[in-house]
């Protein structure tokens, strides 16, 4: 099992009075420093803000009253590169499970929120939590659960084709295909070996975060209009959490067009909706994530 203190990431000592809640935030995966195909914020070398992605991401307000962890997620099983598709998944799910039990064993948090937009390991993730009562929070699941209060359906803009059906699962999974108007992809991928002539989602980033002109916000607004004036779609969300990072530059050009449509990221709707169940008191149902030998059992499930 994996030693927690080695690769948890510490904040130093805080007082009570400050900080309300204690989080630990698990990236799916980690890739080798020495791999071609590493994007800089997988560095173990970085501090747990810059690998949170703070620097580009909106969510620094959301954590002053929390104290917080950071977890480079296990070393991905499959190779050196970005997971993308149904295959990659499933191999860092199941690595990321034993650092979820390790966290939830060690008694120090009050909710856990599992980083990437593919969310591998959610479910089983929650059902190992809830033996603790510790929620669980993920970027797909918080960002179609808030878009489904802010408008009738909304659209995800998504990067690469093998994910966008990968995430066509999780609209499925989480009972949202009424409420999706569409996934639209604007075909960018991560570097893999074979393909390192193609121009990556995170070459567009470092760009964009430059100023200077990226295509993948200009397709990300077009397909955005496209989706409110074809699809219906109210509200815009993303996949993949390595798009997070247009949410800015959508957010601004749809405002500027006159678009009044929330444009929402996960990794601030996981830390909202992990608030939102500590201060509830409540973590998953125990109907929907039973025990091996719960304590009451139902000889009829419906649908």
């Amino acid at each position: 099992m994996t030693d927690l203190s080695d690769k948890i990431l510490s904040k130093p000592a805080v007082t009570a009075e400050n900080k309300k809640y204690r989080f630990l935030f698990i990236q799916p995966f980690q890739l080798p420093n020495d791999s071609r195909f590493a994007d800089k914020y997988h560095s173990a070398v970085l501090t747990k803000e810059q690998r949170l992605r703070m620097h580009y991401l909106n969510i620094r307000p959301l954590l002053e009253d929390v104290e917080w962890d950071f977890h480079g997620g296990p070393m991905a099983p499959y190779g050196d590169w970005a997971v993308e598709t149904r295959e990659e998944f499933c191999y860092v799910a199941a690595a990321r499970l034993p650092i979820v039990r390790e966290a939830c064993e060690s008694g120090k948090y009050d909710a856990i929120i599992l980083l990437g937009g593919g969310e591998p390991g959610f479910p089983e993730s929650r059902e190992i939590a809830r033996k603790y009562r510790i929620p669980v929070t993920s970027c797909a699941f918080s960002q179609m659960h808030i878009a489904s209060m802010l408008g009738n359906k909304f659209s995800v803009i998504d990067f690469a084709e093998s994910h966008n059906m990968y995430y066509y699962d999780l609209v499925v999974r989480h009972r949202f295909a009424g409420g999706c108007a569409s996934i639209r992809s604007i075909d960018y991928y991560h570097a893999r070996p074979g393909r390192e002539d193609e121009s990556t989602i995170a070459d567009q980033r470092e760009q964009a975060l430059r100023g200077e002109r990226s295509e993948a916000v200009e397709r990300s607004v077009v397909e955005a209009v496209a989706a409110i004036e074809e699809d219906g779609a109210e509200v815009i969300t993303f996949g993949c959490s390595d798009a997070f990072w247009l949410q800015p530059f959508v957010q601004k050009r749809l405002d500027e067009m006159g678009w009044e449509v929330p444009v929402l990221e996960g990794y601030s709707c996981a830390i909202v909706l992990a608030k939102l169940f500590v201060d509830l008191g409540v973590d998953a149902s125990g109907l929907a994530f039973p025990s091996d030998r719960p304590q009451r059992w139902r000889r009829k499930k419906t649908f």
